[in-house]
Protein backbone atom coordinates (compact mmCIF):
# COMPACT_ATOMS: atom_id res chain seq x y z
CA UNK A 1 0.00 0.00 0.00
CA UNK A 2 2.81 2.29 0.81
CA UNK A 3 4.42 1.47 -2.44
CA UNK A 4 1.51 2.74 -4.43
CA UNK A 5 1.12 5.80 -2.50
CA UNK A 6 4.48 6.52 -3.22
CA UNK A 7 4.39 6.07 -6.55
CA UNK A 8 0.74 8.24 -7.24
CA UNK A 9 2.70 10.76 -5.21
CA UNK A 10 5.26 11.09 -7.80
CA UNK A 11 3.14 10.50 -10.66
CA UNK A 12 0.78 13.78 -9.60
CA UNK A 13 4.40 15.63 -9.08
CA UNK A 14 5.81 14.92 -12.31
CA UNK A 15 2.15 15.82 -14.01
CA UNK A 16 1.84 18.99 -11.83
CA UNK A 17 5.60 20.17 -12.83
CA UNK A 18 5.47 19.53 -16.54
CA UNK A 19 1.87 21.91 -16.76
CA UNK A 20 3.83 24.40 -14.67
CA UNK A 21 6.37 24.63 -16.86
CA UNK A 22 3.74 24.56 -19.69
CA UNK A 23 2.21 27.61 -17.97
CA UNK A 24 5.67 29.52 -17.58
CA UNK A 25 6.24 29.73 -21.67
CA UNK A 26 2.39 30.24 -22.56
CA UNK A 27 2.73 34.47 -21.59
CA UNK A 28 5.50 34.94 -24.26
CA UNK A 29 3.73 33.87 -26.85
CA UNK A 30 0.26 35.22 -26.19
CA UNK A 31 1.77 38.64 -25.39
CA UNK A 32 0.49 41.70 -27.42
CA UNK A 33 2.10 43.92 -29.05
CA UNK A 34 1.50 47.85 -28.34
CA UNK A 35 -1.86 49.35 -29.80
CA UNK A 36 -0.96 52.08 -32.45
CA UNK A 37 -3.62 54.44 -33.03
CA UNK A 38 -3.86 55.39 -37.01
CA UNK A 39 -3.56 59.19 -38.12
CA UNK A 40 -4.29 60.04 -41.76
CA UNK A 41 -1.66 59.80 -44.19
CA UNK A 42 0.24 57.44 -41.69
CA UNK A 43 2.09 55.07 -44.11
CA UNK A 44 1.94 51.51 -43.52
CA UNK A 45 3.67 48.32 -43.98
CA UNK A 46 0.90 45.84 -44.12
CA UNK A 47 2.43 42.31 -45.32
CA UNK A 48 -0.72 40.15 -43.94
CA UNK A 49 -3.90 40.72 -42.36
CA UNK A 50 -4.11 38.24 -39.22
CA UNK A 51 -7.35 39.78 -37.88
CA UNK A 52 -10.02 42.76 -37.51
CA UNK A 53 -12.60 43.24 -34.36
CA UNK A 54 -15.86 42.88 -35.38
CA UNK A 55 -18.31 46.21 -36.15
CA UNK A 56 -19.53 47.57 -33.37
CA UNK A 57 -23.64 47.66 -33.82
CA UNK A 58 -24.38 51.67 -33.37
CA UNK A 59 -24.97 54.39 -35.49
CA UNK A 60 -21.67 56.26 -35.76
CA UNK A 61 -18.13 56.09 -36.03
CA UNK A 62 -16.70 52.96 -33.72
CA UNK A 63 -13.45 52.36 -32.97
CA UNK A 64 -12.10 48.97 -34.53
CA UNK A 65 -8.51 47.18 -34.43
CA UNK A 66 -6.48 45.24 -36.95
CA UNK A 67 -3.70 43.42 -36.43
CA UNK A 68 -1.08 42.28 -39.11
CA UNK A 69 2.25 41.62 -40.09
CA UNK A 70 4.33 43.81 -41.42
CA UNK A 71 7.15 43.30 -44.41
CA UNK A 72 9.77 42.03 -41.53
CA UNK A 73 6.94 39.39 -39.65
CA UNK A 74 7.07 42.30 -36.48
CA UNK A 75 3.04 42.29 -35.47
CA UNK A 76 1.23 45.48 -34.50
CA UNK A 77 -1.74 46.34 -33.43
CA UNK A 78 -3.91 49.63 -35.39
CA UNK A 79 -6.79 50.96 -33.91
CA UNK A 80 -8.66 53.51 -35.87
CA UNK A 81 -12.73 54.55 -36.45
CA UNK A 82 -15.10 53.16 -39.01
CA UNK A 83 -18.98 53.53 -39.15
CA UNK A 84 -20.86 51.49 -36.53
CA UNK A 85 -23.87 48.87 -38.37
CA UNK A 86 -25.91 50.10 -36.25
CA UNK A 87 -27.59 53.49 -38.17
CA UNK A 88 -31.10 52.34 -40.08
CA UNK A 89 -31.31 54.60 -42.58
CA UNK A 90 -28.20 53.87 -44.22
Amino acid sequence: MKLSSIALFFALVGVGAHAVADDANAPAATSQPPVESYAYGMKLDIQKIISITDTADQCGPVPTQMTYEDSQGKRHVMQYQIMGTGCSNG
